[in-house]
């Protein structure tokens, strides 16, 4: 039965997509309760929206008075310009990935499963970080059952991979499959684009692709896969004592059904390692944007980080939510048509803009 859904229940589904935030996400979903059309058609929408808001509710208010936790904490609250969470097989070099770019001391050992609990850390790019979280290998007879709330929070995936382990196509399919079954679906599509000059495998992405099938994201899932998530993904081939040509790498994208970005990386020479930071930042359309007060020079220490397409208005709720809701206008430098030009909380910023901002 079709759900006939409204323009604004859709404006507030799309916020709850965007928003990372738990009591964000929870306003959202309060949101979205409200203005769902309250018919047969909507039923099993309208019960996993209110299971998903007895969820987030608890998980807010944290374990309950004198109680003990049953265990780690699975979710793990997104910092620095984006959450990337690393997804792969037993042993194929992931937790030393992780270590390696952020420093965490991951633990690491020649038997599987040595990972047990998210670990997060963050990896330095330019002036800004990414934080990534180390995850429990998935195979096809085992994953946690709480990696899907894990991943609730994340931007994107890493998905590494050793080519010279027998059974790596199936392990990746498996992996593959074990998330599709929890709703979570590992896409080649990313908000942005990549300079190919970084890739391996997919340097010949945005020819053999058209537009919409690499650049954006497409609203095209159906309403009541509101709470499907969609990760942009990008193939990471690892192994310290062996490096992989293209040609084996699109071998084994054909065999997977699947054409991620990709990159070849070795811990042991530092081969590729530079390449994940640009193409994160690209692949994720972030924006870095300075603030200035009026009379003073612009803050370049520190930067706001957004993502392609965001507003003068984003920016001011990330300074201040009060500062968003009384935002008059704002003076900006860089994408404008001429320096200190005054512009509304609509106007979309770029990267490397710097905007003074007027309540």
């Amino acid at each position: 039965m079709p759900t006939n859904v409204t323009p604004e229940y859709k404006k507030a589904k799309e916020a709850f997509q965007r928003a990372k935030d738990p009591a964000e996400r929870l306003s959202c979903l309060k949101e979205m309760l409200r203005l769902v059309p309250k018919h047969k058609g909507t039923e099993h929408l309208q019960a996993e929206i209110k299971t998903r808001i007895k969820q987030l509710t608890e998980e807010i208010a944290g374990p309950k008075k004198g109680g003990a936790r049953t265990g780690p904490v699975h979710t793990i609250q997104p910092d620095g310009a984006a959450q990337v969470a690393l997804i792969g097989p037993p042993n194929t070099g992931k937790s030393s990935l992780h270590d390696h770019l952020t420093g965490s001391h991951a633990e690491v050992g020649p038997y599987p499963h040595t990972t047990n609990a998210p670990l997060p850390g963050m990896f330095a790019f330019e002036d800004i970080s990414f934080q990534l979280v180390d995850l429990p290998p998935i195979s096809a007879s085992f994953m946690e059952p709480w990696m899907p709330n894990a991943l609730q929070l994340a931007h994107a995936a890493l998905l590494i991979v050793d080519l010279s382990i027998p059974g790596c196509v199936e392990n990746t399919v498996a992996i593959r499959n074990r998330l599709e079954e929890k709703r979570i679906s590992l896409v080649a599509k990313w908000r942005g684009t990549f300079d190919r000059d970084h890739l391996d495998a997919a340097g010949e992405l945005d020819d053999k692709k058209s537009d919409s099938e690499t650049a954006h994201f497409e609203d095209d899932e159906e309403i009541d896969d509101t709470f499907r998530i969609r990760l942009p993904t990008m193939l990471v081939a690892s192994k310290s004592d062996l490096e992989w040509d293209r040609d084996e790498i699109d071998v084994f994208e054909e065999l997977i059904g699947v054409r991620y970005p990709a990159v070849s990386i070795s811990l042991k020479t530092g081969e590729g390692l530079d390449r994940i930071g640009p193409l994160l930042f690209q692949g994720l359309g972030i924006v870095r944007v300075y603030t200035k007060i009026p009379g003073r020079p612009a803050d370049k220490e520190r930067p706001y980080t957004l993502f392609y397409g965001e507003t003068v208005h984003d920016v001011a709720a990330l300074v201040h939510r009060d500062l968003a809701e009384s935002l008059k206008f704002a003076r900006i430098w860089g994408s404008a048509k001429f320096d200190g030009q005054q512009v509304g909380k609509d106007h979309v910023v770029r990267d490397g803009d710097i905007i003074e901002l007027h309540g």
